[in-house]
């Protein structure tokens, strides 16, 4: 009769291997790393005799170190050395076997990637093809489980859907504590597919140099607390800027030698990330499209009637899955496809913008990523120099561009913080509702039910920057304070809108002159003919 040899694996520190009436234990288990080694601990005990046992500590692959094993487990356990031999060769098997079972379980399992059916492939097809693209977006968006926050989602899975181009879009959420960012986050990024993003919580210092190649490319990085990616700051900001990052180290090779090694990492990649502190992220916040969370008490609200329904099951939870499943199918479809903004040297931003090389940049980006996700729904244009294939932005997408980013390019064009300006949005509107135009500290706090601490650090920078001032009052009695400037945030909003209807009229009146032809070119043709002109009259 054969025996059967058995490796019993159920304790990963106390590994046992029965061959027949041979027992042996590995105490301590064995160490994954090192595979040119396989150092283990071993006790030895033969059945017929269980209270005379044998322990030896070696290395399997040192021959001479098995051999003296054999030799004295032999002896101890009155035993047979080929037995014994035997049942040691076989071990060795087992242990290689289950150690690479072992890094295989430990490596990261990448989603595979979902082939469509027909009838899916179909249904997402026309839903690309369909008129008003974006607001039957919009409306999914808002089946799929998210409430309110209607164009801050939007905006979010526009710049999700960036990831596939080669210059995606950044997305960076703000808000106080509790507002609904990493929610927001969480929520539209479950309708992107599970192969195209990677979830973030904490990083190492150099954990963004050990990815694949080519690990990270067209991938969405989310990362729920940038105080948790405080360490890769840095390589992150490279990713989003040059789309890839390098670092040398120094290893050793199998011989002891010093050598230097380059770690590259492609991208790009489209990275959102949530925090309350956007100034102490500023430089990762200037190249992201800025999302400032709804804390309104209408969303509050909002939020807490769906979670009332939730609790009490009317909310069909199998209809969201539905919705989630189908938006993840449409980005599926979405192929590579270059964009070409004809318009490109008509936009113009507000004058009060900081920073407007970066912010004119997310714009035409954004405006891209529009035409992008319209991509069946424009006419696939061949470059004559390249021969490359593109489509073209419209002036519908250039209009949706300026409506949905309207508040971010207004928070970047206003010199007070998100949470200072809530705060004197607020002042006012409470002010106007007591017909006054001035107040007392004391009973502001008490209206609005704010700690000493922020309302002393609101006035401050309200004082600082000339938007209220001290009428009268010391620190003993309290300071007056009276409203100075009560229409900047109107005036910056009018300042911005006209200019956007300006840019608009000028790009339809340029598109209705007879100079310009449907070709490829369009307004190519017109600037042609106009420094021919030019010329004309120079000469």
């Amino acid at each position: 009769m054969q025996k059967t040899a058995k490796l019993i694996t159920e304790n990963p520190e106390l590994l046992l291997y029965l061959d027949g009436k041979l027992h042996i234990t590995i105490l301590g288990g064995i160490k994954l790393t090192g595979l040119d080694r396989l150092k283990v601990t071993l006790k030895l005990v033969c059945t017929d005799d269980k209270q005379n046992a044998f322990r030896h500590n070696l290395d399997l692959y040192n021959s001479i170190q098995a051999e003296q094993l054999i030799e004295k487990a032999a002896d101890t356990l009155d035993m047979g050395t080929r037995e014994i031999s035997t049942a040691m060769s076989q071990l060795t098997t087992a242990l290689e076997s289950y150690r690479a079972e072992r890094l295989d379980a430990m490596k990261p399992r990448q989603p595979e990637k979902k082939t469509l059916t027909e009838a899916e492939r179909k249904a997402a097809l026309t839903y690309l093809k369909s008129a008003d693209l974006l607001s039957r977006t919009r409306q999914a968006i808002g089946q799929s489980g998210i409430v309110g926050e209607e164009v801050n989602s939007l905006i979010a899975y526009l710049t999700y859907t960036s990831r596939k181009r080669n210059t995606p879009l950044h997305l960076m959420c703000l808000g106080p504590s509790g507002t609904g960012k990493t929610w927001l986050q969480e929520k539209v990024s479950d309708l992107m597919p599970e192969e195209d993003k990677l979830e973030i919580t904490t990083l190492s210092m150099n954990a963004f140099y050990y990815f694949g190649k080519e690990e990270l490319k067209h991938k969405l990085l989310l990362i729920e607390d940038m105080d948790g990616a405080d360490n890769v700051l840095y390589p992150l900001r490279e990713l989003q800027s040059k789309r890839r990052i390098s670092k040398t180290v120094t290893l050793k090779d199998s011989k002891g030698n010093l050598k230097t090694v380059t770690l590259n990492v492609e991208g790009p990649v489209c990275v959102s990330g949530c925090t309350t502190r956007e100034q102490l992220y500023e430089d990762n916040a200037n190249r992201c499209i800025l999302l400032y969370m709804d804390d309104s008490p209408e969303q509050d609200k909002r939020i807490m009637d769906y979670q009332r329904k939730l609790s009490a099951g009317r909310v069909d939870q199998l209809e969201e899955r539905n919705v989630r499943e189908q938006l993840k199918n449409v980005q599926r479809l979405l192929k590579p496809i270059s964009v070409k903004n004809p318009y490109a040297t008509y936009l113009q931003l507000p004058e009060a913008v900081f920073k407007p090389r970066r912010t004119m940049l997310l714009l035409l980006l954004f405006t891209e990523t529009i035409t992008y996700y319209h991509q069946y729904q424009r006419e696939l244009k061949t470059d004559e120099d390249t021969g490359g294939q593109y489509i073209e932005s419209t002036i519908d997408d250039i209009q949706n561009a300026f409506r949905l980013l309207e508040t971010t390019l207004l928070k970047k064009s206003d010199e007070l913080n998100d949470a200072c300006r809530s705060f004197f949005e607020r002042l006012k509107a409470w002010l106007k509702q007591n017909d006054t135009d001035s107040f007392y500290s004391k009973e502001v706090r008490a209206a609005f039910r704010l700690s000493p601490s922020s309302l002393t650090r609101y006035l401050y920078e309200l004082e600082r920057m000339g938007y209220i001032k001290i009428a009268r009052g010391n620190r003993y009695k309290g300071f007056e304070y009276k409203i100075q400037n009560w229409d900047d945030l109107e005036n910056l909003a009018n300042d911005a809108q006209n200019m956007v209807k300006g840019i608009l009229e000028k790009i339809k009146s340029v598109t209705r002159s007879p100079l310009v032809t449907h070709s490829t070119d369009g307004l190519h043709n017109v600037q042609k003919i106009s420094t021919k002109k030019a010329v004309t009259q120079v000469q």
